[in-house]
Protein backbone atom coordinates (compact mmCIF):
# COMPACT_ATOMS: atom_id res chain seq x y z
CA UNK A 1 0.00 0.00 0.00
CA UNK A 2 2.66 2.36 0.71
CA UNK A 3 4.65 1.82 -2.36
CA UNK A 4 1.28 2.48 -4.74
CA UNK A 5 1.25 5.77 -2.82
CA UNK A 6 4.70 6.47 -2.99
CA UNK A 7 3.94 6.27 -6.68
CA UNK A 8 1.01 8.21 -7.04
CA UNK A 9 3.09 10.85 -5.24
CA UNK A 10 5.56 10.48 -8.02
CA UNK A 11 3.34 10.40 -10.96
CA UNK A 12 1.81 13.36 -9.73
CA UNK A 13 5.30 15.38 -9.57
CA UNK A 14 6.61 13.76 -13.19
CA UNK A 15 4.18 13.30 -15.09
CA UNK A 16 2.07 16.23 -15.24
CA UNK A 17 -1.14 16.24 -17.28
CA UNK A 18 -0.38 19.06 -19.77
CA UNK A 19 2.71 16.88 -21.34
CA UNK A 20 1.88 15.70 -24.76
CA UNK A 21 5.47 14.17 -25.37
CA UNK A 22 5.39 11.00 -23.77
CA UNK A 23 8.59 9.34 -22.90
CA UNK A 24 7.12 5.96 -23.10
CA UNK A 25 3.92 4.33 -25.26
CA UNK A 26 2.75 1.37 -25.69
CA UNK A 27 1.57 -1.03 -29.14
CA UNK A 28 -2.07 -2.01 -28.86
CA UNK A 29 -1.03 -5.76 -28.74
CA UNK A 30 1.19 -4.71 -25.31
CA UNK A 31 -1.82 -2.43 -24.15
CA UNK A 32 -4.26 -6.34 -24.49
CA UNK A 33 -1.93 -8.41 -22.66
CA UNK A 34 -1.38 -5.95 -19.69
CA UNK A 35 -4.90 -5.67 -19.35
CA UNK A 36 -4.86 -9.27 -19.43
CA UNK A 37 -1.66 -9.33 -17.06
CA UNK A 38 -3.44 -6.98 -14.60
CA UNK A 39 -6.60 -9.33 -14.62
CA UNK A 40 -4.53 -12.16 -13.21
CA UNK A 41 -1.82 -10.10 -10.79
CA UNK A 42 -3.26 -7.21 -10.00
CA UNK A 43 -1.73 -3.91 -10.60
CA UNK A 44 1.52 -4.17 -12.46
CA UNK A 45 4.99 -1.61 -12.99
CA UNK A 46 7.69 -2.01 -15.72
CA UNK A 47 11.57 -1.21 -15.32
CA UNK A 48 13.94 -1.37 -18.13
CA UNK A 49 16.44 -3.50 -17.95
CA UNK A 50 19.65 -2.64 -17.75
CA UNK A 51 21.64 -5.00 -20.24
CA UNK A 52 20.86 -7.94 -17.50
CA UNK A 53 19.59 -11.68 -18.58
CA UNK A 54 17.44 -10.74 -21.49
CA UNK A 55 19.80 -7.80 -22.97
CA UNK A 56 17.43 -5.04 -22.40
CA UNK A 57 13.97 -5.27 -22.14
CA UNK A 58 11.12 -4.14 -20.11
CA UNK A 59 10.68 -6.03 -16.93
CA UNK A 60 6.62 -6.51 -15.98
CA UNK A 61 5.89 -6.89 -12.04
CA UNK A 62 3.25 -6.98 -9.52
CA UNK A 63 3.40 -3.12 -8.39
CA UNK A 64 6.03 -2.76 -5.52
CA UNK A 65 7.67 -6.26 -6.02
CA UNK A 66 10.68 -4.53 -7.85
CA UNK A 67 12.25 -1.93 -5.34
CA UNK A 68 12.68 1.80 -7.12
CA UNK A 69 15.01 4.05 -5.73
CA UNK A 70 16.54 7.19 -5.98
CA UNK A 71 18.57 6.15 -8.98
CA UNK A 72 15.59 5.31 -10.60
CA UNK A 73 13.47 7.60 -13.08
CA UNK A 74 9.39 7.24 -13.48
CA UNK A 75 9.42 7.90 -17.13
CA UNK A 76 5.71 7.48 -17.56
CA UNK A 77 2.56 5.37 -17.37
CA UNK A 78 1.44 2.31 -20.22
CA UNK A 79 -1.49 1.26 -19.90
CA UNK A 80 -2.00 2.44 -16.40
CA UNK A 81 1.33 1.16 -15.30
CA UNK A 82 4.75 2.83 -14.03
CA UNK A 83 7.27 2.53 -16.17
CA UNK A 84 10.63 3.02 -14.51
CA UNK A 85 14.51 3.11 -16.08
CA UNK A 86 17.52 3.45 -14.15
CA UNK A 87 19.02 7.01 -14.38
CA UNK A 88 22.33 6.26 -15.49
CA UNK A 89 20.72 4.46 -18.49
CA UNK A 90 18.34 7.13 -19.05
CA UNK A 91 21.18 9.60 -19.59
CA UNK A 92 21.67 7.04 -22.55
CA UNK A 93 17.94 7.22 -23.68
CA UNK A 94 16.68 10.02 -22.85
CA UNK A 95 16.76 11.41 -26.46
CA UNK A 96 14.36 9.05 -27.50
CA UNK A 97 10.97 7.90 -27.19
CA UNK A 98 10.52 3.71 -25.59
CA UNK A 99 7.57 2.20 -27.95
CA UNK A 100 6.99 -1.37 -25.80
CA UNK A 101 5.72 -3.71 -27.95
CA UNK A 102 5.49 -7.57 -27.47
CA UNK A 103 6.27 -10.56 -29.44
CA UNK A 104 6.04 -14.81 -29.61
CA UNK A 105 8.92 -16.51 -28.02
CA UNK A 106 9.83 -17.30 -24.41
CA UNK A 107 12.90 -14.38 -23.07
CA UNK A 108 14.97 -15.37 -20.37
CA UNK A 109 14.03 -12.77 -17.88
CA UNK A 110 11.89 -12.74 -14.41
CA UNK A 111 9.26 -10.30 -16.02
CA UNK A 112 5.56 -11.39 -15.30
CA UNK A 113 4.73 -12.34 -19.00
CA UNK A 114 7.25 -14.97 -19.85
CA UNK A 115 4.72 -18.13 -18.88
CA UNK A 116 2.86 -17.36 -21.00
CA UNK A 117 4.84 -17.36 -23.97
CA UNK A 118 5.59 -13.80 -25.13
CA UNK A 119 7.59 -11.30 -23.79
CA UNK A 120 7.89 -7.56 -23.85
CA UNK A 121 10.36 -5.38 -25.78
CA UNK A 122 11.93 -1.88 -26.72
CA UNK A 123 11.51 0.06 -30.01
CA UNK A 124 11.82 3.20 -29.65
CA UNK A 125 12.51 6.41 -32.14
CA UNK A 126 14.70 9.83 -31.60
CA UNK A 127 12.40 12.76 -30.43
CA UNK A 128 12.64 15.86 -33.01
CA UNK A 129 13.64 19.15 -31.94
CA UNK A 130 10.02 20.26 -31.23
CA UNK A 131 9.37 17.46 -28.46
CA UNK A 132 12.97 18.02 -26.77
CA UNK A 133 12.08 21.20 -26.67
CA UNK A 134 8.58 20.39 -25.06
CA UNK A 135 10.14 17.89 -23.04
CA UNK A 136 13.07 20.26 -21.48
CA UNK A 137 10.68 22.96 -20.73
CA UNK A 138 8.12 20.62 -18.75
CA UNK A 139 11.17 19.21 -16.62
CA UNK A 140 12.18 22.82 -15.63
CA UNK A 141 8.67 23.73 -14.83
CA UNK A 142 8.97 20.68 -12.29
CA UNK A 143 11.62 21.83 -10.63
CA UNK A 144 10.64 25.73 -10.27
Amino acid sequence: MVRAVVYEYHRHLFTPSFMNVKRVIATEATLELIERLKATNGPLMFHQSGGCCDGSSPMCFQLGEFITGSSDVLMGEIGGCPFYMSSDQFSYWKHTQLIIDVSKGRGSSFSIEIPLGVRFLTRSRMFNDEELNELERKSDNLLN
